[in-house]
């Protein structure tokens, strides 16, 4: 599966991921379920106004991301957004058969 196959190489050497975040619009994607069970990470789900918030802190700005769901970045603003925003991209957006991911960590306390 493209989507467990993009978040194994992207993280490797890294810390181990605390889950698989993306915007409420892909709550019915099959795909994201079984890749988070496969993965054995919690999938969650963040609001549009969440991801918009991280707009000024998005290294990859995307056109497509805007034009279907009107904020500028999903994989990069939703692994900022799951933190809080105190985090930072370590793996900005990569994308690959149709599945974009980013990865992010949270500053340290």
């Amino acid at each position: 599966m493209a989507i467990i196959r993009l978040v194994s190489t992207a993280t490797v050497g890294l810390a181990p991921a605390a889950g698989i975040f993306t915007i409420e619009d892909k709550r019915e994607e099959a795909g994201l379920r079984a890749a988070a069970i496969s993965l054995a990470l919690p999938l969650l789900f963040l609001s549009r106004d969440a991801l918009a918030a991280m707009a000024d802190r998005i290294a990859t700005p995307s056109s497509a991301a805007l034009a279907r769901f009107g904020v500028p970045s999903v994989a990069e603003a939703a692994a900022l957004a799951a933190f809080g925003g105190r985090a930072r991209l370590i793996v900005p957006r990569r994308a690959e058969e149709g599945v974009t991911i980013a990865v992010a960590e949270e500053f340290p306390e």
